[in-house]
């Protein structure tokens, strides 16, 4: 392989990192939101039409295109484009993100979205919205023009409808909380090309409505219960720029507003990150790019917080070593961000459910930590103390003969059968994972502190307690086994 081609996979390894990255994971975001915003800016992935002649739907590959100049939330939103016809029909499919561990159960009782239009939509014009649940059962069509009074041109309204409105349309009852997909469709035919922007799909409470002069672009709202986003900073690297500031600790907290400027005067509204999650990445897609930055904290009635000082800094040409601490950063970055806040183990899958830690990605997350002491990125003080939270964790957490289970709960230790019933005891591959990291961090903090001697003791009593030929499952076993459950035995 060239050096051309190494430098392109480590930037393609980078650029899905930095894109996918997050610090503090916080699922509770997901018991609420359906759709904010889109990765790709051409059609959204999780969604689909088709439309019966004469009727029409514009559509990019059997997608919903993705508006990225008209929005509510930055950067995009999704845009139906139709022509209701005589005889014919369209429907669309907006799905909710099924990502790992991701137990649907929306939390609120009633169901809204924003939309907007250029040109006027009459209420009868409007689409049908029909939802269904994770089991297949699905509400009766409800003509949205019942809720939402028309669309005024050039304004955005948000439409709200009450859970309880969802009535079942199929023989089996429908649970309005658990919905997989979200469908619009076809109503009057009237002949007339329609166009309807909709962004920030959602469920929540009624009293969660947005004031009727909301604006995703409106800082500094003297009524907001957030404080204004500290410490922002910005640093640049080839194409992107990574934006970063002090963490806001509120349950009033919907997301952070990010804002970018090219002159340093102008500020327009690029983008949102979720609560627990103070960091954004800006793809520029050319070096030697100038960018100044702010933020706003926004609550869970649409009130911005005044906006935080200006941060810049400006993409540059990287060097080969420039782009691999990049990527190694990027990599140190979720073990360190995405750790459980209260046992340090790795959490399995960001976003998913916040309980759940893995044995063997906290082995993983443990040579993550000697890789950000010996680059700087964190101190040696910082990455021993992180070690002994994961090793007290660990000292308390149960054992079956001396391995760890393959999941735990990160606050409690319990073990997390994920996998199945029979998934309930220790799992030899993910404690071995586990071992090596800690193996090679006894070696690595053998420093003369007091932490780290007790560090030494700590894992090597871990290390030795560990009943590997248990796992030979007889005294002349000729192969270890994976899984041993105290209920279920060899597995």
């Amino acid at each position: 392989m060239s050096s051309a081609q190494r430098r392109f996979c480590c930037l393609q390894a980078a650029i899905l990192l930095l894109v996918s990255v997050p610090a503090k994971a916080d699922s509770k975001y997901y018991h609420h939101f359906i759709f904010d915003n889109s990765i790709t800016s051409d059609a959204y992935f999780y969604s689909f039409g088709r439309a019966s002649p004469p009727s029409t739907l514009h559509l990019d590959n059997e997608k919903l295109p993705v508006d990225t100049k008209t929005f509510y939330t930055p950067p995009n939103a999704l845009r139906l484009e139709w022509k209701s016809m005589p005889n014919g029909g369209w429907a669309a499919e907006l799905k909710v993100v099924k990502f790992r561990n991701r137990y649907i159960d929306f939390d609120g009782d009633t169901f809204y979205f924003w939309c907007f239009s250029h040109e006027a939509i009459p209420a009868p014009s409007l689409p049908f919205i029909q939802v269904e649940d994770t089991d297949g059962n699905f509400s009766v069509a409800l003509p949205l023009g019942e809720f939402v009074s028309g669309v005024p041109s050039e304004k955005w309204i948000q439409a709200s409808i009450p859970l309880h409105a969802f009535a079942s349309g199929s023989i089996h009852p429908f649970n309005p909380r658990r919905i997989r997909s979200v469908h619009f469709g076809q109503s009057v035919a009237d002949a007339t090309p329609r166009t309807l922007v909709i962004d920030e799909v959602k469920i929540n409470d009624a009293g969660t409505a947005a004031p009727a002069n909301a604006s995703i672009a409106m800082a500094s709202n003297d009524q907001t219960t957030v404080p204004i986003p500290q410490d922002v900073r910005a640093k640049g690297y080839d194409r992107h720029i990574d934006i970063t500031w002090g963490s806001i600790a509120s349950d009033d907290l919907q997301r952070y507003v990010i804002y970018r400027s090219l002159d340093g005067k102008r500020f327009q509204p690029i983008g949102i990150q979720e609560p627990g999650i103070s960091r954004y990445s800006d793809f520029l897609g050319k070096p030697d790019q100038k960018a100044y930055y702010k933020v706003t904290a926004c609550d869970r009635n649409y009130r911005q917080s005044g906006f935080s000082s200006s941060a810049s800094a400006s993409t540059r040409p990287l060097m080969d070593d420039d782009l691999l601490t990049m990527l190694q950063e990027a990599c140190f970055r979720y073990y360190w961000e995405g750790a459980h806040p209260i046992s340090g183990a790795i959490r399995e899958s960001i976003p998913g459910d916040d309980r759940i830690v893995a044995t063997g990605a906290t082995g993983f997350g443990v040579m993550a930590l000697i890789v950000g002491v010996d680059r700087g990125f964190i101190t040696r003080q910082q990455g021993a103390e992180r070690l002994m939270k994961i090793v007290d964790f660990f000292q308390k957490a149960p054992r079956y003969h001396g391995a760890w289970s393959h999941f735990m709960d990160g606050e409690t230790g319990k073990t997390l059968p994920i996998f199945g019933v029979f998934h309930d005891g220790g799992d030899l591959v993910e404690t071995a994972f586990f071992i090596e990291g800690l193996l090679a961090a006894r070696q690595y903090f053998r420093g003369n502190s007091e932490l780290e001697h007790s560090l030494y003791e700590k894992i090597t009593g871990l290390w030795e307690t560990v009943e590997w030929d248990w796992y030979r499952r007889s005294p002349d076993g000729d192969a270890l086994y994976w899984h041993w459950s105290p209920d279920w035995a060899w597995y």
